[in-house]
């Protein structure tokens, strides 16, 4: 289907993706909220010219409204290209879960000019984008950070329906939200939780009633108590003892379901039968040392491992396979498995004869092994006969009865005998490891349960407690299991492996992990066998869905058991059954995977709302303090991402007309790196309790510490109540009891019996914190103590907690802790309080020998009174007394009282920047945002520069971009540790630096516009300059982003429709326009007016003589000017220029008109290019043609006379007659010496080098001019080095013809052609000498074009055939690459001519119809493959002797290629050109393109190579693209980091781009 229309919804989460379809976002796990009313969507950003849009269409599973999700429909939105747009799709979300989506399309082949095979349609890789689900208790909305969870054993909770409620009532009045019960269903045989006898039936003995029971029960737990239910699902494996599984032994693994386990399952039976034989055998059945333990592994290895020939698992039956292989030779049943020996020559019978036996073997291993795959029946392995009878065949010759006998049979067999026995030396190898680690396995197995101190210590080696515990549960005989094969009878019992891959089945076929014995299985637990699919196991898959549907009907929420061991494609089909029932089903897991990686691939395909990690794993302080910080959200004074955060959140329309913009409510968000979000436990019930594991009194504290994390916290049954230990939850017995379970309302207070009154302050303050978003903190370690400051990031409030940890050593004082300063911030205590528990032996015992009942150690909370607040102005002092011992906790409220702004801090910062910045134009806004160090210099008179950062650096301009560059990503990666975030808190020097010079400028007339602005800064930063000095960057930081985003909207407002309807990359290139134009008191364009001037680049061309240049300019004029829309800007520029003109052409350095220099004979071609340029583009361009211009020159007078002359300005011209003189002076020929010529003029230049000599062809039409000691085209590079020889000695003199001024010519020639035909010029051409033949003394510009298109192709293309050279003006000799066009015509030095440089695609793009497009289009894909750099194009052949990459300005060497940069056009690679050959890649690819299918596929091979600029322009400081780079774009120190024409050029492109049609 085509992408739907947009509703423009309230809130759209923008998910930009890369070329190859990937997410562009930090990280790569978008975790999004819950669906929300009105709903909310993702938009789904790509380049709409990106390779994803060949025949593309994005595909994605998100259900429409009302539709159930399906994960395997998957909807189809067409991608349609547009090279000037970027596509957007917006999904709307309706549902909680994991979603995916993926592009197909067909890959865009290699550029060529020959057939190439047409790329198969292909896809991307899925990718997940999870959304939250929506919690609710009670009609209030429970967020997954606000989420307080119980865990009960549920066989522990007494009799159903009276200990239950009233455990579930003391749980709710503790502040809990959510209760964990492990499994509810009828247990096996072991009684574990977790050994589930029958999936679908719950526990009969606690609920007599079944579902009823449990239906009733959560209706009471989420409308009584404000409790949800969660539970645990058990997919991987069932009861040992389930009914079920006689009937489905296939739900299991065995030997007929997994053939490749019969070795591990005769290796368990034999280990069980020895175990059973150890008395009989004389062994000992009580094992007291390591000795008797080495007695009975000598037994393992010789009679289970030995006995059971375990290595005919592992090799093969050589006998069987060399009887096989004569056989078949003897029989002429031969194959030849490699073509080679099919071919083999009496050469090749040799060279096989003489392989070595390793070889030989390898080849059969290679070539004839069968059965190698994996493990399975004795001898599996063969060797193919007929194969190994081809080897046979060529060693012994093929077998011939009539002279072959029985000894050549019995030499056959011998010699196959060796192979096959070499062959097997690898698999007994094999065999070798795998009995090595057996026996290691079995060994320490056996030594951890029955001799180490740290383990179980089982006693008696006997039928109930065998040698080892058995890996497969043996079914029983019965009527039921004996309808089925003997050998399915036994299925593999599950179990876990340390550091396994969680993506192997260790029962497949691909792990012996079950062989080598590394699983530690649990007995009371058979494996479950899925397969690859619900086809594969039909029963096994539909039994298990119902049991996961069942659960999802009752349960809030799941904790996967075992995740880790859980297939994920059987995961994800049974959460798809799970949220059909239950879409707002959140998802726990326990993921133990080793890998944050992989914990990523689990969270992101099942839609894992949090993983459950644990603070009792910490053994120090210091480890605690790491979890906490790890759960704790983002710190204190965190950035806000989202581009705008609250305030005006409208966006304008594309296309609308400058400043009349119509908006659509929309709030755009941008989407954050998240990282898996935890379900932290202060204990679980798997893990040691502090009474155990630490000092009983860090209950309290390990619990607040956990209650103020920034995630879904949890606690178990026992831990409130402090039991002496961890349940043991198989064998226990006992049943829970709760001072907290008798009915009686719990309030917060100090008491005995455990912790819960304080947990309840505990609990309501984190679900308070988690409700309202308090989601950054501050976590600081000193000591025994931790302090956490969680905050909410707009109103400031928050709790602040001390925390005296308890670990044993720790001692009873306060342990020296000092006043705790809280910087603006006040304070109000909320409680404090401390823990004793009697550890004593005789109270431990008296606990731990309760037969009945589960109690936990006598304790008492005690409150501490002596907790003082001291205030200071806004700041707080808060300090603890003496008696603060191990166990203390105290809590505070606090508030920020100078944040409490009446809109709200966050609110007011970034409200009104767009109506502040509305009335800028673009002389301000070249002002506001950009203005390098000499610039501010030069408008402030020398008072004031750009602005240094200590421990930064100065930043690259004074206005908002230069602080927005650094600040960028500062604000994505929140880096807080920064130079300029420390600057900011160390004082406002920065706040007053910006107000100040938007201030000092305002008062001046020409920017009073920038008074609202400045009034608006001040207005925020007298604000923000209140707060703590820790909230400055943050604020600071929104500040600025709110203003330089109102700026920069309001710089594309005044852009061309273009523009503001174009990509974000065309935006970003179009204000570099604003970037480099401004005014500047010591460059401007006239002597006498102050105008806005184009700086060629910056800094290094930013003021006085350096600043404007000719060639630039008009390199730069056609994209920064009339692409953008600064129709304006161009004809100042335009007319300045033409006021100068002398000797037909137009200064290089324009000098304000003062001292202008004429040295580039390729500046004026580029000037009258662009007249062509705007008179076509600008509405009634026509016009410029009789704009008047007072001269700086008198025309046709070659006289230099000063600016402040008489005579200077005296005269006027139209630029009609002033493009006329222009064409007239080349053509009648130029020979001027520079003025000025000498040292102070250029002190680089040889005398020769100021002669200029500029003259026609009139054979040809072809102009020429220029020397060996000049440089007169863009390629300017003057030897400078004494040392090295260069000085005075061009590096590129590029004297003659230069192919872009050849080309330049031909198109203004052309273009007035038109014009005077349609009597829009009043030239019809110019006057020549009459020496000519005919005796001429005029011609037309129609014949002038036509004699250089008559003779282009002879003069400058170098044919690939050399057959062709005659029909071309070639010396062979020379040509050093074919098929490309010379860089010039008759230069000085011939070679120079055949360089391949990136100059003649800018005559292509001007002049196409002098190109023979055939010869053109291969040329550009020589260009293609050549020149074509990351970003640039270099700017000389790598195959030629003069290529040197790597331009160094200051290198002071005696290389004379190279000293002082002379090789700055020798390789390195410049940006501009690639503007050009773009262009010229499009203009003759099109001609080619039919279809448009076609058409799009040449934009699409233009986009693919303004990838290196895009990244450019995303990463450069500077905000545009840079002048050069070094070889294959590496980056260049010398270069200027911005450059008009190089951003200039790419805007070209996407002018030229938007004329093309489609159809």
């Amino acid at each position: 289907m085509s992408p739907p229309s947009r509703q423009s919804p309230t809130t759209v989460y923008l998910l930009p993706l890369s070329d190859d379809g990937s997410p562009d976002v930090p990280g790569s796990y978008i975790y999004l909220p819950p669906p929300t009313t009105p709903v909310w969507s993702v938009r789904f950003a790509i380049e709409g010219a990106s390779s994803m849009c060949r025949q593309g269409s994005l595909w994605v599973n998100i259900p429409a409204e009302g539709k159930e999700f399906d994960r395997h429909d998957y909807r189809e939105y067409r991608l349609t290209p547009d090279f000037n747009r970027t596509i957007e799709i917006d999904i709307p979300i309706h549902q909680a879960g994991s979603f995916g989506y993926y592009i197909t399309y067909s890959p865009l082949p290699d550029f060529s000019t020959d057939p190439v095979p047409t790329p198969q349609p292909t896809r991307t890789p899925t990718h997940y984008i999870d959304v939250m689900p929506k919690l609710t208790v009670q009609n209030e909305t429970l967020p997954l950070e606000a989420l307080s969870i119980f865990s009960v054993i549920s066989k522990f909770m007494g009799k159903y329906p009276t200990d239950w409620e009233k455990h579930l009532m003391g749980i709710g009045q503790r502040g809990y939200n959510m209760v964990h019960f492990t499994p509810l269903m009828m247990r096996g045989d072991s009684n574990s939780p977790y050994s589930i006898y029958d999936q679908h039936q719950f526990d009969k003995n606690v609920f007599p009633n079944g579902e009823k029971d449990v239906a009733e029960m959560i209706s009471k737990m989420e409308n009584e108590y404000g409790l949800l239910g969660l539970t645990d699902v058990v997919w991987n494996h069932t009861a040992n003892n389930s009914k079920w599984l006689e009937e489905h032994p296939e739900a299991g693994y065995n030997v007929v379901t997994a053939p490749w386990l019969e070795a591990s399952y005769e290796l368990d039976t034999a280990l069980l039968q020895l175990s059973r034989d150890l008395q009989q055998l004389g062994l000992p059945t009580t094992l007291r040392s390591v000795e008797d333990l080495n007695k009975i592994m000598e037994n393992v290895k010789t009679r289970c491992i030995g006995g059971t020939r375990l290595w005919e698992y592992y090799v093969i039956n050589v006998d069987r396979d060399c009887r096989a292989a004569v056989d078949a030779w003897m029989g002429d049943r031969v194959a030849f498995a490699d073509t080679e020996y099919k071919k083999v020559g009496l050469g090749g019978v040799d060279e096989v004869k003489d392989w070595p036996l390793k070889r030989k073997a390898d080849w059969l291993i290679e070539k004839a092994l069968v059965g190698g795959d994996r493990m399975g029946a004795r001898f599996r392995r063969l060797i193919k006969p007929e194969v190994a009878a081809g080897l046979l065949c060529l060693l012994f010759g093929r077998y011939d009865s009539r002279t072959n006998g029985p000894s050549d049979e019995r030499a056959a067999y011998g010699t196959m005998q060796q192979f096959l026995n070499e062959v097997n030396l690898q698999f007994y190898r094999d065999y070798d490891a795998d009995v090595a680690v057996i026996m290691d396995q079995v060994s320490n197995r056996t030594k951890y349960m029955r001799l180490d101190d740290h383990g179980p210590k089982l006693g008696a080696i006997n039928d109930e407690h065998p040698l080892i515990e058995s890996y497969f549960t043996r079914l029983p005989a019965n009527e039921t299991t004996s309808k089925h094969d003997p050998r399915s009878l036994a299925l593999v019992n599950n179990g876990w492996i340390w550091a396994a891959d969680a993506m192997r089945d260790n029962a497949g076929p691909q792990s012996r992990a079950y062989l080598r014995r590394e699983v530690i299985v649990w007995g009371d637990c058979v494996k479950l066998r899925y397969g690859s699919g619900p086809q594969d196991n039909p029963f096994l898959w539909d039994f298990m869905a119902k049991y996961t549907r069942l659960m999802a009907k009752y349960f809030t929420a799941f904790r996967i058991d075992n995740c880790h061991s859980t297939p994920i494609h059987l995961a994800e089909y049974m959460l798809d059954e799970a949220r059909k029932v239950r879409p707002n089903l959140a998802i726990a897991a326990e993921l133990f995977s080793g890998s944050e990686e992989m914990d990523y691939m689990f969270v992101k395909r099942l839609g894992i709302s949090c993983l459950i990690r644990e603070a009792m794993q910490a053994w120090t302080t210091q480890e605690v303090s790491r979890l906490v910080h790890m759960h704790s959200g983002r710190p204190i004074g965190s950035f806000e991402v989202d581009e705008i955060s609250h305030a005006d959140a409208t966006q304008q329309v594309n296309g609308t007309s400058n400043g009349t913009a119509p908006t659509r409510n929309e709030v755009i968000h941008r989407i954050k790196q998240s990282p898996v979000h935890a379900l932290f436990m202060d204990c679980t019930h798997d893990n040691e309790v502090p009474a155990q594991k630490r000092d009983a009194r860090d209950t309290l504290p390990n619990a607040a510490l956990v209650a103020m994390c920034s995630s879904a916290i949890g606690s178990v049954m026992g831990y409130d109540e402090i039991y002496p230990q961890l349940i043991e939850l198989v064998h226990e017995t006992r049943l829970y009891v709760s001072p907290y379970s008798t009915g009686a309302p719990i309030k917060v207070h100090a008491g005995e019996n455990g912790i819960g009154p304080i947990k309840k302050l505990l609990n309501q303050t984190h679900t308070l914190m988690g409700k309202d978003g308090y989601d950054e903190t501050y976590i600081d370690h000193q000591g025994e103590y931790i302090t956490v400051h969680r905050v909410h990031p707009q109103s400031r409030k928050g709790y602040f907690l001390i925390a005296h940890t308890a670990f044993p050593g720790y001692g009873n004082g306060n342990a020296g802790f000092g006043p705790v300063k809280l910087p603006g911030t006040k304070a109000k205590p909320v409680g404090s309080y401390m823990l004793d528990v009697d550890v004593s032996p005789e109270s431990k015992s008296a606990v731990m020998n309760d037969k009945r009942y589960l109690r936990g150690l006598p304790s008492r909370t005690r409150e501490l009174r002596n907790v003082q607040v001291n205030t200071s102005g806004y700041d707080s002092v808060i300090s603890i007394p003496e008696k603060f011992p191990p166990g203390s906790i105290a809590l505070f409220e606090t508030w920020i009282p100078s944040a409490e702004h009446s809109e709200g801090l966050d609110k007011f910062v970034t409200s009104g920047g767009r109506d502040a910045f509305k009335d800028l134009d673009l002389t301000d806004l070249n002002f506001v945002l950009y203005r390098a160090e000499p610039e501010e210099r030069d408008a402030s008179d020398g008072k004031d520069g750009s602005y240094t950062i200590p421990g930064n650096g100065t930043l690259v301009y004074c206005g908002l971009q230069g602080w927005w560059s650094v600040l960028k990503d500062v604000v994505r990666n929140n880096n807080l540790g920064h130079p300029i975030c420390q600057h900011l808190r160390d004082g406002p020097w920065a706040l007053d630096y910006n107000v100040g010079r938007l201030e000092r400028m305002a008062q001046k007339p020409a920017y009073s516009n920038l008074k609202a602005p400045a009034s608006w800064m001040r207005e925020r930063f007298a604000a923000i300059q209140k707060l703590p000095s820790f909230l400055l960057p943050r604020y600071f930081a929104m500040s600025i982003q709110t203003a330089y985003n109102a700026a920069f909207e309001r710089g594309i407002e005044l852009m061309a429709r273009n523009v503001r309807d174009g990509q974000k990359f065309l935006k970003g290139l179009s204000m570099v326009s604003v970037q480099v134009t401004g005014h500047m008191n010591n460059a401007s364009l006239w002597p006498k007016k102050m105008v806005p001037s184009m700086a060629a680049g910056l800094p290094h061309f930013a003021s006085e003589w350096a600043r404007v240049w000719g060639r630039d300019s008009f390199i730069s004029l056609r994209g920064l000017y009339l692409g953008t829309g600064h129709y304006e800007d161009a004809r100042e520029h335009i007319l300045a220029f033409a006021s100068v003109l002398k000797h037909g052409m137009i200064p290089n350095l324009l000098n304000a008109g003062r001292l202008p220099r004429y040295n580039s004979r390729d500046s004026i071609w580029f000037f009258l290019q662009n007249c062509q340029d705007y008179v076509k583009i600008v509405p009634n361009g026509i016009g410029l043609f009789q704009e008047t211009v007072q001269r700086r020159f008198l025309p046709y007078d070659d006289t230099w006379f000063s600016w402040d002359d008489p005579r200077a300005y005296s005269t006027a011209s139209t630029m009609e007659d002033i493009i006329q003189e222009a064409i007239q002076r080349h053509a009648s020929g130029l020979s001027f010496r520079e003025y000025n010529a000498g040292p102070s003029l250029d002190s680089q230049m040889k005398s020769e080098g100021f002669n200029i000599e500029i003259h026609p062809d009139w054979n040809t039409g072809i102009i020429y001019g220029g020397n060996q000691w000049n440089c007169g085209t863009w390629m300017d590079k003057m030897g400078e080095s004494e040392k090295a020889g260069n000085k005075g000695v061009p590096g590129t003199p590029r004297d003659g013809a230069s192919v872009e001024i050849t080309g330049l010519l031909y198109s203004t020639l052309k273009w007035l052609d038109e014009l005077h035909n349609r009597a829009q010029y009043k030239y019809s051409g110019v006057s020549i000498s009459s020496d000519l033949e005919h005796g001429e003394n005029t011609i037309t510009f129609g014949e002038w074009a036509a004699k250089i298109k008559a003779n282009f192709e002879r003069c400058y293309y170098i044919p690939l055939d050399p057959a062709d050279d005659s029909k071309y003006d070639v010396n062979s000799r020379i040509v050093n690459r074919r098929g490309i066009y010379k860089d010039l015509h008759h230069s000085g030095k011939e070679y120079e001519d055949y360089q391949l440089r990136p100059n003649f695609p800018v005559a292509m793009t001007v002049a196409p119809d002098l190109f023979d497009p055939d010869h053109a289009l291969k040329a550009l894909e020589i260009v293609d493959h050549v020149l074509v750099g990351p970003c640039g194009m270099k700017t000389l052949d790598p195959s030629d002797l003069n290529y040197r990459g790597y331009y160094i300005n200051s290198e002071d060497s005696t290389d004379f290629h190279t000293a002082k940069g002379r090789n700055y056009h020798q390789g390195p690679e410049w940006l501009w050109p690639r503007g050009f050959f773009l262009r010229a890649l499009m203009k003759f690819d099109m001609m080619r393109r039919k279809t448009k299918e076609e058409k799009v596929e040449c934009f699409q091979q233009v986009t693919r190579r303004l990838r290196g600029c895009v990244d450019h322009l995303k990463t450069n400081p500077w905000a545009g693209l840079t002048e050069l780079t070094q070889k294959d774009g590496e980056f260049c120190a010398d270069s200027c980091p911005t450059q008009s024409w190089s951003a200039s050029a790419i805007i070209d492109v996407y002018h030229d781009a938007s004329e093309y049609g489609l159809d």
